[in-house]
């Protein structure tokens, strides 16, 4: 940390860099358009706007969408698949579930498609006993039947390999002599998983983008290095924490959802330095929300996320839900004449009518805009046109007048995202009460205060800079791998030796991994759970463990615990059923100092607006406009107020105070409207 050490964010629009100088105490900021579809010369384009030398910068750590678009777009690389006789549908057939459980219809593309998915004689049971041997033969004729189709990865899955992978070990060696390239994927290696759908997925999808980060990190590692950059290259994985640029592309699924995760983890660390443990996270960006739970300054990670319908990638990521309302979402009346805000939404081309790029549909961003929200007088001719817009749009067909219809699109926007946030509190067992909201992303600062009433939060925690907070998490964040392995056994019938062995190979391995990297670290430790059930359920609960040698007496006991404080309910005459054992092997990076996020230098003695100007309350409201780089920490404001900043605005309403900690993060104590 004696050099620079720099966090760039690339998303949907913005590629958001963050640099640190901690020898002097500064930090340079960027917001740049992203580059698509090569994110590289956006990155290139971030560092030159700040100013930064390379040769100079210590460490950079890049937070990347280009495995997350790939997935979502379907823009992979050509894969083929090579499993069980009888079982190449598996990836299509699923869970039996529909896109909309009361719809007719629906559709999904799987990542393979069905030509490229081959199958072998082999079989084991699910202790791991042979019942077929594997052909090697049909192996071989199967690789070269699909590098013949055109294929660049190659995954190999076999039923119960997790159990038992000597069949998907010997057919990755025959596969590795023929196949032109590293890219072979075996799924118990991956993921070490008794669910062949989901562990199927995460193999087809880790082999499908697997050519594009690397390729997309190579080339961005060599123009850094042309520029002067002499260090590794980190990469945000999706659980929160990182690796190096030279092994991502191994495991280059856990990268899905790498933005997210970062953003989070700047919560867990801005939260942390705030003295708030319990953070309800919600990130607004253009097109969609993201929202998270932290407790006890934790991030929730999962191995059970589903990134889309019918797309469950079991590796572990932070716990992050999404909803389809951003800034661009798109306001309508539909032929029944009901109000839907998003989720389609107008991008960043052409945009919100406001911006004057040819958009014509009116959005959330019109909406704040016609409400004072955001200043008119900066987008001239555009603010009329979004004013009419509304009128003609959404107040017609409504009989309202262009306020009360721009009123009514945010709050039913609201209402969409205090969905998500009550989907990740209160399904989970958790009251909002109980927790403040971390409103960060270009447009969750002007919706935070609205959405905390409605979920009756009672603070709202803005850092000191929303817009470019998941840059920030990857400064922050630490080196972190993470392990998982199978049992699936009753508890009473496990050998507790085996439960102890495997938690200290897991521990182990991960020692190795993170202290091969090449970065500085203050500390390392090892997080320990276990994923649970009872047996014939099919939904796990993970279960934190005191340390890598539990007694079955206590697993029992943390179990039932946990299961009670989810569902409130003891069921002690069912049987505890040991599905997998997880470890989280975690080096701690050196603390960076956020107060500086703000230049001192810039701050007053006391608040004085710059200026205001009149918004809607529910009625036109007179209300002072800040700078929020001149506010002293000492700051004690009552809303109204509008405080604006170089990447987000932020609106108190009426009935709220605002306060402000020693790094300058603002705290909201959410009153009676």
């Amino acid at each position: 940390m004696a050099g620079l050490v720099a966090g760039v964010d690339v998303g949907g629009t913005f590629t958001d860099l963050v640099v640190f100088d901690p020898a002097v105490g500064r930090v340079d900021l960027a917001k740049v358009p992203t580059t698509l579809p090569n994110q590289a010369p956006g990155v290139l384009a971030a560092f030159e706007t700040a100013g930064t030398d390379l040769s100079t910068v210590d460490l950079i750590v890049h937070g990347t969408t280009t495995t997350t678009n790939a997935v979502l777009e379907r823009r992979l690389a050509r894969t083929g698949l090579i499993t069980t006789e009888g079982f190449r549908d598996v990836l299509e057939l699923g869970r039996r579930t529909r896109p909309q459980a009361y719809g007719m219809h629906g559709a999904f593309v799987p990542v393979i498609p069905r030509d490229l998915r081959l199958e072998v004689p082999e079989r084991m049971d699910a202790r791991g006993r042979v019942l077929t041997p594997l052909d090697e033969a049909a192996v071989a004729a199967a690789v070269r039947q699909l590098l013949e189709a055109g294929c660049e990865s190659l995954v190999i899955h076999f039923l119960h390999a997790y159990a038992n992978p000597a069949h998907e070990l010997r057919a990755v060696e025959i596969a590795a002599g023929l196949w032109p390239n590293g890219h072979v994927t075996a799924g118990h290696a991956l993921l070490s998983e008794s669910r062949e759908y989901e562990r199927g997925v995460t193999a087809a999808v880790n082999a499908a983008v697997q050519p594009l980060l690397e390729r997309y990190v190579a080339r961005l590692a060599d123009q850094l290095g042309e520029r002067g950059y002499a260090h590794d290259l980190l990469v945000m994985n999706g659980n929160g924490g990182m690796v190096s640029a030279r092994s991502v592309s191994r495991e280059a699924v856990k990268t899905v959802m790498s933005g997210p995760a970062s953003g989070v983890m700047a919560a867990v660390a801005t939260g942390r330095r705030a003295g708030i443990g319990n953070l309800l996270t919600y990130d607004m960006g253009g097109t969609s929300t993201d929202v998270a739970m932290i407790r006890d300054g934790i991030a929730p990670v999962s191995n059970e996320i589903e990134v889309e319908y019918a797309m469950p990638i079991h590796v572990p990521m932070v716990d992050v839900r999404t909803v389809g309302a951003g800034g661009g979402s798109i306001a309508r009346v539909d032929a029944g004449g009901m109000l839907r805000v998003g989720p389609e939404s107008a991008g960043s081309t052409p945009g919100p009518i406001c911006y004057g790029r040819g958009g014509t549909r009116v959005t959330i961003s019109d909406a704040n805009l016609i409400l004072g929200r955001r200043p008119a007088d900066r987008f001239g001719a555009g603010a009329e046109a979004a004013r009419a817009a509304m009128a003609e749009q959404i107040g017609a067909p409504l009989g309202l007048g262009p306020e009360e219809a721009a009123e009514a699109v945010l709050r039913l926007a609201n209402t969409h995202m205090a969905g998500a946030i009550r989907m990740v509190s209160i399904s989970m067992g958790a009251d909002p009460r109980d927790f403040a909201l971390f409103a960060f992303g270009g447009a969750g600062p002007l919706h935070a205060v609205a959405l905390a009433r409605e979920l009756a939060v009672p603070r709202v925690l803005i850092p000191a800079r929303p817009g470019i907070t998941n840059a920030l998490g990857c400064v922050v964040a630490d080196l972190r791998h993470d392990f998982v392995r199978t049992l699936n056994r009753p508890l009473d019938t496990v050998d507790i030796a085996t439960v102890h062995d495997i938690l200290a190979e897991q521990e182990a391995e991960g020692r190795r991994l993170v202290q091969g990297e090449r970065i500085a670290l203050t500390g390392l430790r090892a997080e320990f759970s276990a994923d649970m059930q009872f047996v014939g359920q099919t939904h796990l609960l993970r279960v934190p463990l005191p340390s890598a040698r539990p007694t079955r007496d206590e697993m029992q006991a943390l179990f039932e615990r946990a299961y009670h404080a989810r569902f409130r309910v003891d069921l002690p005459t069912l049987r505890a059923n040991l599905v997998n054992l997880n470890c989280s092997v975690i080096g701690a990076r050196p603390e960076v100092d956020l107060s500086i996020l703000i230049d001192p230098a810039g701050r007053r003695d006391r608040a004085e607006p710059q200026a205001s100007r009149p918004v809607w309350f529910g009625g036109w409201r007179d209300t002072p406009v800040y700078w929020r780089d001149h506010l002293p920490l000492d700051l004690a404001l009552a809303g109204p107020a509008i405080v604006e900043q170089m990447d987000t605005t932020i609106v108190v309403d009426p009935g709220c105070t605002v306060t402000s900690d020693r790094d300058g993060n603002l705290i909201v104590e959410v009153g009676d409207a």
